[in-house]
Parts: structure tokens; C-alpha cells; sequence
């Protein structure tokens, strides 16, 4: 019993660990990437997220750091109407992910 109360304690530690990991950045930090070259400008990111969806719309988009990488993360409305998640890495403008939002 005492193992398993281990190991369910260790696991709920490793997620709060993963989730401390990641953390939202503000506009004024954001811009600040961009303008060191950080990570690429805006426009470019969004281009590559549409060009998934040809004729989709962003409704929403987050830059974040996690583990010392800086995700961009957009809401789109592909031309269906179907809206879709998708990850960039915010410094190349590779897509990491896309999935149908639930």
C-alpha cells in the first residue's frame, strides 16, 4: 500500500512539475522575441498555420515557453467551418501539431 501511495504521489509531482514548465508570455515580452529574432515575426507564423487550411480565419492565438521553447499556438476556422488547434515552434514556423478541436 505504501508503494502505491509512492508511486501516485510521484506521478501527481511529475504533471505539476510538467505544467510549471510551461508558461503564457504577454504581448510586450512576445514583441520583444520578434524584434530580437527570437522568434518569427507574427504574420510569418500566421501564414503557416493558414496555409494548412487555404482559406481559413484565425480566431485566436497564444505564445507560450515550454521547457525553453517557444510555442505558437492558433485557433482556425478552416473554410468548412471546422475549427482546428494548431502548434508552431515559434522560431522556425514548423508545425509540431494540428488536430480538429473538439
Amino acid at each position: 500500500m505504501k508503494t502505491l501511495i509512492a508511486l501516485v504521489t510521484a506521478a501527481a509531482l511529475s504533471v505539476v512539475a510538467g505544467i510549471a514548465q510551461a508558461r503564457d508570455l504577454g504581448p510586450d515580452e512576445a514583441l520583444k522575441l520578434r524584434d530580437a529574432g527570437t522568434i518569427q515575426p507574427f504574420e510569418t507564423l500566421n501564414a503557416a498555420a493558414l496555409a494548412e487550411y487555404p482559406g481559413g480565419k484565425i480566431e485566436e492565438t497564444e505564445l507560450e515557453e515550454e521547457y525553453g521553447r517557444y510555442i505558437y499556438r492558433l485557433e482556425v476556422r478552416d473554410a468548412q467551418g471546422v475549427q482546428w488547434d494548431i502548434e508552431l515552434d515559434a522560431s522556425n514556423g514548423q508545425v509540431l501539431k494540428h488536430q480538429q478541436d473538439d
